[in-house]
């Protein structure tokens, strides 16, 4: 038997549909349902690993942690990673399989179609309740003959339709009437209510607009849900809304303070997120050249244009400011692209990433990188060189770092996709200020993240593994909690025939 499904469409992107999707997972899931999240494509440089060696992206990964299951590239079976301003590297169930320039993808997407509802339907099959998030707004009217990821991903699948509008940017009235009122007959009729999301002030005085929405399409508001900053969701595609990007305050003394070069291309940057709730930490991202003194480290992101943030930095000033920092005493720490952008060279000669050639890197550490056409997808573990602390994360890259031998390694591998290995990852500086990983994910460990700050700062207090391991899990719980206030669960319960 097929599982039931539910479509949460928007009026437009950052509406907060997979915030809105996550919750549903979550609510339904601890009705005992087994559920699965589904976004036929999805258009971003947050990627993860999954335990198969397959990459997806984080979004779907969240939710699917909120129904408690493991993640898998069906449930989000295309990702697009944007690496210039109008072309995205293709990722279709879990593999890259090339470059394409957005007019070039958009003009016939039936090969990708495909395989995107072969997933849905797997999907279907391994569970109760699939929830669907579509993708940017399902109202566009221009893209509507190649738009397979909201109203036909619906229709595929049979599923009722909430449309997801933001009332706090504005003119909510006008994104579900107007997104109404362009739809076909077949796909109006499919939706049977909105959600509004990110709602500010007293709810009551909204009664008489929720009224008139209601009186107006003849479909009911089944949630205005209050805004919220004390629940911690990682974010899809982007930076948190509140993120702060050059701040006008300097590091604060009493504090470990981290800088984070904000790079034009920065993917993964989830991977700070551990360090940047911790309270002796305070994190700066930093976009535009400044004086670094204050802090006790730089990291150097992911990137998904290695060589042209690199020629950024140059143009910008980072890079003298970068070295400037390292030689006086300063913490140099690359992640991925970042650490093949502290290298010799970055060397692109089938043109990964643009134009073939190769770009000078910082010199920081030694060994240089070649870009290839094949992908490292691994979920990684092992020790951090010279402890007995252990890592654990995932690596996505194109190419692979050689550096020459007696270079100390950042970490000592033990195993890839669960399989055994010997292997070394990464590189540290003879004087051991800076060093480079290819391992996204590694501050999530509690153990990993307490040794990295206590070698700041001693007496940092110490995060309980078992207390880190299950935030997570609380921050979901939360999200539903907040959620099942203000949603006519039942009404969704009911349009699913869930009782």
């Amino acid at each position: 038997m097929n599982a039931r499904t539910l479509a949460l469409l928007g009026t437009g992107s950052d509406v907060g549909k997979s915030i809105v999707t996550t919750a549903i997972c979550r609510i339904f899931r601890r009705r005992g349902l087994s559920v699965a999240p589904f976004k036929a494509q999805n258009m971003s440089n947050n990627s993860h690993v999954t335990l198969d060696g397959g990459e997806m992206g984080r979004a779907q990964v969240v939710q699917a942690e909120a129904c408690g299951i493991e993640p898998h590239t069906d449930m989000n079976p295309v990702l697009l990673k944007p690496n210039t301003d109008t072309g995205s590297q293709v990722v279709l169930q879990g593999r890259a399989i090339g470059n394409a320039r957005a007019a070039e993808y958009f003009s016939d997407t039936s090969r990708i179609r495909v395989p995107a509802f072969e997933s849905l339907a797997r999907l279907r099959k391994n569970h109760d309740l699939v929830v669907i998030e579509g993708a940017g707004s399902c109202a566009e009217v221009n893209l509507r003959s190649r738009d397979y990821v909201n109203f036909e991903t619906a229709r595929a699948a049979d599923a009722p339709v909430v449309i997801v509008a933001d009332i706090d940017r504005g003119g909510v009235f006008a994104q579900l009437i107007g997104t109404l009122e362009v739809l076909p007959p077949a796909d109006r009729e499919r939706v049977v209510g909105f959600i509004i999301n990110k709602f500010r002030g007293d709810a009551a005085l909204f009664d008489d607009g929720i009224r008139f929405i209601e009186e107006r399409t003849g479909l009911p508001v089944l949630g205005l849900i209050p805004m919220f900053r004390d629940i911690e969701i990682d974010p899809e595609d982007g930076m948190p809304l509140d993120t702060v990007i050059d701040p006008g305050t300097p590091p604060q003394p009493g504090r470990i303070n981290f800088g984070c070069i904000r790079l034009p291309h920065i993917s993964n940057f989830t991977d700070f997120n551990p360090l940047i709730r911790h309270p002796s930490v305070c994190f700066h991202y930093l976009a535009k050249p400044r004086p670094l003194r204050g802090y006790d480290l730089l990291f150097l992101p992911g990137t998904k244009n290695t060589r042209f943030d690199l020629k950024w930095l140059r143009d910008t000033g980072w890079d003298a400011r970068i070295r400037d920092f390292a030689g006086n005493g300063g913490r140099v720490f690359g992640v991925c692209g970042g650490y093949q952008m502290l290298g010799g060279a970055v060397h692109d000669p089938d043109g990964v990433e643009g134009e073939p050639g190769s770009t000078p890197g910082l010199g920081m550490l030694e060994g240089e990188t070649i870009l290839g056409k094949d992908k490292t997808l691994t979920r990684a573990r092992g020790w951090l060189a010279g402890t007995d602390t252990r890592v654990d994360g995932y690596e996505i890259h194109m190419g692979c770092t050689t550096r020459p031998d007696g270079t100390a390694p950042f970490a000592w591998l033990e195993t890839r996709n669960r399989e055994v290995v010997s292997e070394s990852d990464g590189a540290v500086s003879a004087d051991g200020r800076v060093c480079g990983s290819y391992l996204h994910g590694l501050f999530d460990a509690a153990a990993f993240r307490n040794h990295f700050l206590r070698t700041f700062d001693p007496a940092c207090g110490v995060d309980d593994p078992e207390q880190a391991a299950g935030f997570k899990q609380r921050q979901y719980d939360l999200l539903a909690d907040h959620f099942e206030e203000h949603l006519d669960v039942e009404f969704l319960a009911g349009c699913l025939g869930i009782r």
